[in-house]
């Protein structure tokens, strides 16, 4: 079997090699926040705050929809990961095809719910009648663009298994700045408001889309994509889902206490606030996107580590991973808070009337986030750990009760009675806490059956060999 050409994330210095393997991750990340954040910049400049808290309402609906289908990804880049450990190239092609095809499928099921039903959605949470005609044409273009953002993010999560992370970091810069020039066109010259942003931001995923599409056609890697291969190989579509539908899950539920909690910044019924925390929830997605980068890798490299049977790797890479996210969630809060005048007045124009309020109202959200945030990033990389080693649904049902189910219980009893912003927030670290704590108690538990497990089918080759 011809070996991959990919490199090796293995030789060398570990920590170095997480590294140069999640710089590209978090440059494609940054981007990408970099042209949704110019969304907003570009409408509230020119639209005003009401425009920013019509895009930003949309925001938790959005992630609720798309978060199964996302989930579904991680499946398939841990099946992959895995295979490319083994350097089994016909496995790498089969969960290829099946992912690809997956991508296509749902993108198309779930662009037609957002588009039929979104508006719907948006009424159920309580979004603002004075938002809600402006954040329903928003939600509606922007489901249209969803099939090619699911066929770019499975290509893209494809390429990252097998180590090449900068590809995908390319085929994204072109799109955005796409999106950017489209923005500006059409939010500042032709006025489309809204509309123009995200007809914008449909256009650039559709050319991510069709980028990373053409890449993989005419790569001669084990994860050459074949329009005629494409299908659902029933093996690998299996074990996709076993990790995919819980990741997914996952995902969704814990966007639903997202959901939830948008409904409760509703029910203050202040633009002012529902702009605030849009903007202060664009700041602390930055200092996510550092960490969560780390997550893909954590996943990566357990994942090959898995396919190669070199178990003995697992402890070290798990270290290196939470230590590393740990630092750097922590040096992250710490800017985002220290510079959060600033950053949160290039959210609204200076003729805004409601721009003081808006940013007193996101100081107080990254005050309670963006500081603690890094117990997020322990959370999301013991998980991806769990993810690589094969296990989904365990840290799936810890993430559903420590984070959903405590922020629900949270918002009904004591913010019922404490109605206050940070009373609100306050709900975020707690759940983080407890949910990572869990998860690391998993991680040994799993490991050390994992570890077991390899213990007994040695012993019984050795017999089989005497």
């Amino acid at each position: 079997m011809n070996k991959a050409k990919e490199k090796d994330l293995f030789s060398g210095s570990l920590t170095g090699n997480i590294f140069l393997y999640t710089l590209p991750i978090i440059a494609t990340g940054l981007l990408q926040l970099l042209f949704n954040t110019a969304d907003l910049v570009v409408v509230g400049q020119f639209e005003g705050s009401d425009a920013v808290a019509a895009v930003g309402s949309t925001s938790s609906l959005i992630n609720l929809i798309v978060n199964l289908l996302i989930g579904l990804s991680v499946g398939s880049a841990v099946i992959v990961a895995q295979a490319w450990g083994a350097k089994d190239r016909d496995a790498i092609s089969r969960s290829v095809h099946t992912a690809m095809a997956i991508s296509l499928v749902g993108g198309i099921l779930v662009g037609a719910a957002g588009v039929f039903f979104g508006g719907d959605f948006l009424r159920w949470m309580g979004t603002d009648a004075s938002v809600l005609d402006d954040a329903t044409v928003y939600i509606r273009i922007y489901f249209i663009g969803v099939p090619a953002s699911m066929v770019y993010n499975f290509g893209a999560s494809i390429l990252r298994a097998a180590g090449n992370t900068k590809i995908p970091l390319a085929f994204l810069s072109t799109a955005g700045v796409v999106n950017i020039i489209l923005n500006i066109v059409l939010v500042a010259g032709f006025q489309m408001g809204v509309a123009g942003v995200a007809v914008a931001t449909a256009v650039s995923q559709l050319i991510s889309a069709i980028l990373v599409v053409i890449y993989m056609m005419k790569s001669r890697q084990h994860y050459n994509f074949r329009i005629r291969r494409l299908g659902f190989h029933k093996s690998e579509l299996i074990r996709m889902m076993r990790i995919g539908i819980p990741a997914g899950l996952q995902s969704s539920l814990f966007s639903i206490s997202n959901v939830i909690i948008q409904s409760s910044v509703n029910s203050f019924h202040d633009m002012a606030l529902v702009a605030g925390n849009t903007a202060a929830m664009t700041i602390e997605n930055y200092v996510y996107t550092l960490m969560t980068s780390f997550t893909s890798a954590a996943m990566t490299f357990v994942g090959q580590t898995v396919g190669a049977e070199r178990y003995d790797r697992i402890p070290k890479v798990a270290l290196r991973c939470i230590l590393i996210v740990t630092g750097v969630g922590i040096g992250a809060g710490a800017l985002a808070y220290l510079f959060r005048a600033p950053l949160l007045s290039v959210f609204s124009s200076s003729e805004d009337v409601n721009a003081a309020a808006a940013a007193s109202f996101g100081s107080i959200r990254i005050l309670f986030i963006c500081v603690p945030y890094f117990l997020c990033g322990l959370m999301d990389v013991i998980t991806g750990i769990l993810r690589g080693m094969g296990s989904s649904t365990l840290p799936m049902i810890i993430t559903i009760v420590g984070v959903c189910g405590l922020r629900i219980l949270w918002i009904y009893t004591v913010f019922e009675y404490w109605h206050t912003l940070p009373v609100l927030y306050f709900s975020y670290p707690l759940s983080w806490f407890v949910t990572a704590a869990a998860q690391l108690i998993l991680f040994f538990v799993v490991k050390r059956r994992l570890f077991r497990r390899v213990e007994l089918a040695r012993k019984r080759d050795a017999v089989q060999v005497s």
